[in-house]
């Protein structure tokens, strides 16, 4: 797990970044606003540790801007400035944790565990895996083997209906219904332009394909 700190008194960075590394942590240190912004855009983490004052810019300012650049790693502030109304403000800004100074270090990795543990069980309820193909709910993504594929509204929804009903045979007219909200027209080829497009999507230019055709059924999500 990564944790960047950005705090100005060196001191107390280098204490906290030893006793995180003694848990296990990967530690960076940004020792004012715009390196931690550096930092913070450029790079991935688990958890961002912030202090609110610090040169060049508060740490108000890099909550608000690391949030616009849709920037989402957890943010747990660490901070002297401990009034309600301090707390409020950080949190509305969009902090996840406001932690004052002083504070125990037990206390501290309690949070920032708490914070790893909140953020990673999200993303796993966000995400439907299947083989190479991967299924982001949240940011409405599509990626096989890593590489990001693009795909309309209705084309991710249909995919969507065959991961969760991997490697079972899906009719057309349940197709029809679930994904179209069509109880039934044998007439319509709506289904089979959608696959057609899907498979030119999901399996062009990969060798193993995953949406197969079970004649005189429908189809079938499998990676065999």
């Amino acid at each position: 797990m990564k944790v960047l700190i950005i705090e100005d008194d060196k001191e107390l960075s280098h204490l906290i970044a030893k006793r995180l590394k003694e848990e296990g942590f990967a530690v960076q240190q940004a020792f004012d606003a715009e390196e931690g912004m550096s930092y913070a855009t450029y790079e991935e983490y688990d958890v961002i540790v912030l202090d609110i004052m610090l040169p060049k810019m508060s740490g108000y300012e890099v909550i608000r801007q690391l949030r616009e650049k849709k920037v989402k790693t957890p943010i747990l502030v660490l901070s002297a400035k401990g009034e309600i109304e301090d707390k409020v403000k950080g949190l509305q800004l969009g902090a996840d944790d406001y932690l004052t100074k002083p504070f125990s270090f037990p206390e501290l990795i309690a949070r920032i565990n708490a914070l790893i543990r909140r953020t990673k069980n999200i993303e796993e309820i966000s995400k439907l895996k299947y083989a190479d193909l991967t299924i982001d709910l949240l940011k409405k993504e599509v990626y096989r083997n890593g590489k990001k594929i693009n795909l309309t509204a209705k084309e991710f929804e249909l995919l969507k209906y065959l991961v969760e009903n991997s490697e079972r045979i899906i009719t057309r007219n349940m197709i029809l219904e679930n994904v179209f909200d069509i109880d039934f027209d044998i007439d319509s080829n709506v289904v089979d332009v959608h696959i057609h497009r899907l498979r030119e999507k999901i399996d062009k230019g990969f060798e193993k394909k995953l949406i197969h055709t079970v004649r005189g059924f429908g189809y079938v999500l499998k990676s065999d």
